[in-house]
């Protein structure tokens, strides 16, 4: 061993920083200002907003008249947004032509529904079986009979005076709920070796694709009942709801079918190999499988069947967009030159939350469910 040691006898020079990697500066760089088209879009969208941003601002809150406000505020040359005019109409945008002194009842279904239902988005709350036994199977009951009343001493309410929001969400949350397992069944019926049962569920997905909802509704309308007995009637709320869900559930069984055809064939292979039966294959391997890849298109599909719910005014029902409308038309008292765009802007808001809030709970249960096959 030696005892020779090398030791600097002087400091070495300190060198430059390196490049940050993050932060503003670098975020911006990267995203607004990469290219000179990029930089060319950032500044035409810059001046979009600086042109749309004030006056919208202006109209919503800067120069809005509050919940307490006048009628003669909402007239004012300078006034914005009436929201006094919202306030004042809430009820007949919510319950519409639904009695007043009843209106306890359709705030029991929206709290029970709340209740039931938002525990079910929880993925880490327990009892789920109860819970959605509960929402799917009782809930519906108690519902009916809390609105519809004439039994337990309650005042009947015909569904003629429903309306509003609650004729909103009764079409959606039906809808949905009843459509997604019904596109199920046919997307599998689809893909059954049965002629039959294949050709049935065929059929009835490509007629019903075939027409718009529209037609659909206008057909539950006006043309049913001329093929019926004598004296019968079916209730048009009934209707209406038969003819959304029928019109979702076919394309909800198209974009299931997509699913079902993402799956590898070994997956079916390995699922028999088990010994299963047809239905606990699907139901323990496959089905999840399939679902977990389309839950976009299932999520765009309720989206597209909230939004449709506008359409049920052809059947006479006076949904939030129509309640909106009617008393834009015939609220004379409050009639100022922002009274009709206040309503509308309202209804906007309404659906847009609904909305958002169903596109970023799909993102959550995205990410959640993300169990290796992104690419």
């Amino acid at each position: 061993m030696t005892d020779i040691g090398f030791v600097r006898s002087e400091l070495v020079p300190a060198k430059p920083a390196p490049n940050r990697t993050s932060g503003a500066v670098v975020w911006i760089q990267k995203n607004l200002f990469a290219t000179p088209l990029d930089a060319l879009l950032t500044v035409l969208g810059a001046l979009f907003l600086l042109w749309i941003v004030p006056p919208l601002f202006n109209f919503v809150i800067g120069h809005a008249v509050g919940p307490m406000g006048t009628v003669e505020e909402c007239r004012a040359i300078e006034a914005g947004a009436c929201w006094a005019y919202i306030y004042n109409e809430m009820e007949f945008f919510i319950y519409g032509f639904y009695d007043i002194p009843q209106q306890w009842r359709p705030n029991i279904v929206f709290a029970l529904g709340a209740l039931l239902f938002v525990p079910l988005l929880m993925p880490k709350l327990p009892y789920k079986r109860l819970n959605a036994a509960l929402f799917l199977f009782v809930y519906p009951i108690v519902s009916y009979f809390l609105l519809a009343g004439g039994v337990f001493g309650l005042s009947e309410m015909p569904t003629e005076k429903w309306g509003g929001l609650l004729i909103t969400l009764i079409i959606s949350v039906v809808g949905i709920t009843l459509s997604f397992p019904l596109g199920i069944v046919l997307a599998l019926g689809r893909q059954s070796s049965l002629p039959v049962i294949k050709t049935l569920c065929v059929a009835f997905i490509e007629l019903i694709r075939a027409v718009p909802l529209i037609t659909i509704l206008f057909m539950a309308s006006i043309m049913l009942p001329l093929f019926m007995p004598q004296g019968t009637t079916v209730d048009k709320l009934l209707r209406a709801l038969v003819g959304v869900t029928l019109f979702t559930s076919a394309y909800m069984a198209e974009v299931v079918r997509g699913g079902l055809q993402a799956i590898p064939r070994g997956q079916y292979e390995a699922a028999a190999s088990l010994g299963l039966g047809y239905w606990q294959r699907m139901y323990f391997i496959i089905l999840p499988q399939a679902l977990k890849h389309v839950i976009p298109g299932i999520v765009n599909n309720f989206i597209a069947l909230f939004k449709d719910t506008s359409l049920v005014y052809i059947v006479g029902m006076k949904d939030l967009l129509e309640a909106v409308k009617t008393k834009n038309d015939s609220a004379l008292e409050w009639q100022s030159a922002n009274t009709a765009t206040t309503g509308y802007l309202f209804a906007a808001m309404v659906f847009w939350a609904f909305c958002f809030s169903m596109s970023r709970y799909s993102m959550f249960m995205e990410r959640r469910l993300n169990t290796g096959h992104k690419r």
